[in-house]
């Protein structure tokens, strides 16, 4: 703050705003908003928002207000989360959480967001105030909001504690708790809102309380609104007059010399040329989140603190030679991993000569600008949204940024989903920002996609399983049967880039999955429950992951029967792993950074010949921390030694597609539309919600568990004293058919009732081939094929209840090696 001008006073004088406390006034200046609810805008000092100030000052205060959490609340009160307000708090509340959990940093931090990600289920709340009102809530675990322990809130100012009650009514209907604190920089709240808070407070059986640096009043006159309409109409429309009202696109000079902690004054002279925009890269570790947009634990902050240095080191060799002032400026939400990126640059360079570095960021709110030493900002540029915000694009702003020559550098640092187009595009953020600096240093951290979560995507709940897959539910991919199998078997395609269009039963076979369901479920529960103490065995809590999709039921059946029988919560999850492709490293990547992959089991429903398997062990290769075996319900094919039996039986959810598996599809990986960040994809299939049977295969199968305790018991000490060394009789079956019936191709000879299945659902079959004397298990197959046309042939010398053959050589119209056509 100047010395004799306060740099609220230009608003107390045309809106007659009063700002009073002496800590408010030292931390808060005010400006003048485009906001038909609030005038006024109190501009913080300390914030790293609109002002550009020392990122260890921003970094210090947020950390000093969590400080002061922690004895509000005693040492050994638990804390179940940090929840910070976006915009403004999302760094704050990273701040306030790592102050809170000290030099042990043993907290976690959420923050709301306006970016909607597809597939991760909401907690909306209201901002009345605001100029985008709407808040949303995507933790990417629902636990992280139902953990015990008290809610702590952030924001940068208190002013009435109506965000406050909108928050925590949303939040105390999902899981009540008796202890809520909110942190803030500033509490500017009158007696009444006080009174309010306690008021409602009382109405929950829960104590709310306030923690704040400074405390102050806002006095606002009668018709402040009105006044403020007129200002800005005045002042910043195309008309707007006097040197003291700078147009909307322009950067003013600041009139006074900078202070430390002020805006830095410009150098006079004629306007430079454009400067120069370069990346730089930064060697972001794998899975770290970028931020508490979807949680972010004490194991990540630990990780950040690690590579800090580093990545400093990487940002200060992208910096021109003999730079002497440095702007970081984070972009909108994306706020702490900036702001620490900052304050670690600034440690590297304060040996030395290095430059001065000053932090701040971006922002959607609308602002008047006026270059007085008695306002708060003094300049503001203007560009297009380059992210993809639920609420649309519009305008984004960048206040303070001062005029040519200010900065001798501005480091831009963004996430991936905001690095688009329109950033760089003529007239975005980079190129407005080259209009004032000779350098402008872009770098971008990954963002860590979330897990997805039914029921926005699945029909499972949401603690049975996380799919670690990219939403593509928008994206058309269905093609025709005939079409895809020519061009799988061409080499025009691979078959995981497109997906089959979901078969739909008819009234007949509905009946036959309902009907094999009640036969085989205590079966099938028995095998679960083999399996998992199998798993358990070896591993006392491990962590499933199951291959998407077919493994994703077993998977959810076993994490139920650990519930059942030892009151295990065991993590699950399901990933793609695509035949010729392998399975999806950025999942695992993601597991690596979040467990242990030594606890890692993989899972799948059955074996066929064990192309999944090898397929797995050589996919795992790089990757040595996991164990390549795979633990599946049945494994006919003698692939695996981990397993629920190895007979080949009908498991009713290889009957149907999507509506047995959670209404998601089958996998997909294609580069236009995964990245190299990306999870694979899939679709949901919400619209099919009237036929979906997942939750009935699961109930009926777990309905058992009771009454095969005993059989399971019996079994499982006899297999752990068996030899169940993977024979791989199945594999060398499958070759002999291939050259019995001249098909030449292993990878079109899909042995078991499951792979028999899925090739009569989804690709052309040319015939199938039963063992003799196998009866009802078999009875949906023979139904498929009959209404596809394709003949059945009963043999002797099978390993497997059936096999199917896929169209061989396939072309529109074509026959088989012997001849005959499919139909």
């Amino acid at each position: 703050m100047n010395d004799t001008v306060w740099n609220g006073d230009w608003v107390t004088r045309r809106l007659g705003v009063t700002l009073r406390g002496d800590t408010a006034r030292e931390h808060l200046g005010l400006a003048v908003r485009r906001n038909p609810k609030r005038a006024h805008l109190l501009v913080s000092r300390i914030l790293g928002k609109h002002v550009p100030q020392r990122p260890g000052v921003v970094y210090g205060a947020g950390y000093e207000l969590g400080r002061r959490v922690r004895q509000v609340l005693g040492a050994d009160e638990p804390v179940a989360v940090v929840l910070g307000y976006a915009e403004t708090a999302t760094g704050l509340g990273h701040c306030v959480a790592d102050g809170i959990g000290g030099e042990a940093g043993g907290v976690t931090c959420l923050h709301s967001t306006r970016r909607a990600v597809p597939g991760v289920a909401q907690v909306a709340f209201e901002e009345e105030h605001s100029h985008h009102t709407g808040h949303l809530v995507l933790p990417a675990d629902p636990a992280l909001l139902s953990a015990d322990g008290a809610l702590v809130l952030v924001d940068d100012e208190l002013s009435t504690g109506r965000t406050v009650r909108n928050t925590i009514t949303a939040l105390h209907r999902l899981r009540p708790r008796t202890r809520y604190v909110v942190a803030a920089l500033a509490d500017l709240r009158t007696e009444d809102d006080r009174a309010a808070l306690e008021k409602f407070a009382a109405s929950l059986g829960a104590t709310v309380e306030v923690v704040a640096l400074a405390a102050g009043e806002v006095v606002l006159p009668a018709d402040v609104l009105e006044r403020g309409r007129a200002l800005v109409a005045a002042l910043d429309g195309p008309d707007a007059p006097g040197p003291e009202a700078p147009r909307a696109d322009t950067a003013q000079p600041a009139a006074v010399p900078a202070a430390p902690d002020a805006v830095p004054a410009a150098v006079s002279g004629p306007a430079p040329t454009p400067g120069t925009v370069h990346r730089a890269p930064l060697d972001w570790p794998a899975a770290l989140p970028e931020g508490g947009r979807h949680g972010f634990t004490p194991a990540h902050r630990a990780r950040l603190d690690a590579v800090l240095p580093g990545l400093a080191r990487q940002l200060a060799a992208a910096l021109p030679a003999g730079a002497r002032r440095v702007l970081v400026l984070g972009t909108e939400e994306f706020l702490y991993v900036p702001l620490r990126l900052a304050a670690a640059l600034e440690t590297e360079t304060a040996a030395g000569d290095g430059p001065e570095v000053r932090f701040s960021s971006t922002t959607r709110s609308p602002v008047l600008a006026v270059d007085d030493p008695g306002y708060a900002i003094r300049s503001r540029l203007v560009f297009p949204a380059h992210d993809d915000p639920a609420d649309g694009p519009g305008p984004r702003y960048a206040y303070n940024i001062g005029g040519p020559g200010t900065w001798d550098a501005v480091v831009v640092i963004t996430d991936t989903p905001a690095d688009r187009p329109a950033l760089h595009a003529p007239g975005g953020l980079l190129a407005r920002l080259a209009e004032r600096t000779p350098h402008v240093v872009l770098a971008t951290v990954p963002a860590a996609a979330p897990p997805l979560r039914g029921p926005a995507f699945s029909s499972y709940a949401p603690e049975e399983v996380a799919w670690l897959l990219k939403d593509l539910t928008d994206v058309p991919l269905e093609a025709p049967t005939e079409e895809r199998e020519e061009a799988i078997q061409s080499g025009g395609a691979h078959y995981a880039e497109s997906l089959p269009v979901e078969y739909q039963p008819s009234d007949a076979y509905q009946r036959l999955f309902h009907t094999a369901l009640d036969a085989s479920a205590r079966r099938i529960a028995a095998a679960v429950g083999t399996v998992t103490e199998l798993v358990l065995a070896g591993r006392p809590r491990p962590v499933l992951v199951s291959l998407a999709r077919a493994g994703t039921p077993v998977g959810i059946l076993m994490r139920r029967w650990a519930q059942h029988a030892h009151g295990l919560p065991l993590p699950h999850y399901a990933v793609s792993i695509v035949r010729g492709r392998g399975i999806d490293t950025t999942a695992l990547r993601w597991l690596a950074a979040h467990h242990d992959p030594a606890d890692v089991v993989f899972v799948d429903a059955w074996t066929g010949k064990g192309a999944i398997t090898r397929e797995l062990e050589a996919a795992l290769a790089p990757f040595p921390g996991f164990d390549p075996s795979l633990a599946v319900l049945a494994d006919p094919g003698g692939c695996v030694s981990v397993y629920g039996t190895r007979e080949d039986f009908l498991i009713p959810s290889a009957c149907l597609n999507s509506t047995v598996s959670g209404l998601i599809s089958r996998t997909v990986l294609r580069a236009d539309l995964i990245g190299p960040h990306d999870f694979h994809g899939a679709k949901h299939y919400a619209e099919l919600a009237h036929a979906d049977q997942s939750a009935r295969f699961l109930d009926t199968v777990a309905a058992h568990f009771p009454a095969v305790g005993a059989e399971v018991a019996a079994a499982v000490p006899a297999l752990l004293a068996a030899d169940r060394t993977p024979t791989w009789d199945g594999w060398r079956a499958v070759e002999r058919l291939s050259d019995a019936y001249g098909i030449g191709d292993v990878n079109l000879v899909k042995p078991g009732v499951g792979e028999t299945t899925r090739v009569l659902l989804r690709r052309v079959p040319w015939r199938v081939l039963t063992r003799r004397g196998v009866g009802a298990d078999l009875d949906h197959i023979r139904l498929l094929a009959e209404q596809r046309g394709v003949p059945v042939e009963e043999r002797d010398d099978l390993p497997y209840s059936c096999v199917g053959l896929i169209h061989p050589r396939y072309t529109k119209g074509a026959t088989g090696a012997d001849g005959r056509a499919a139909r």
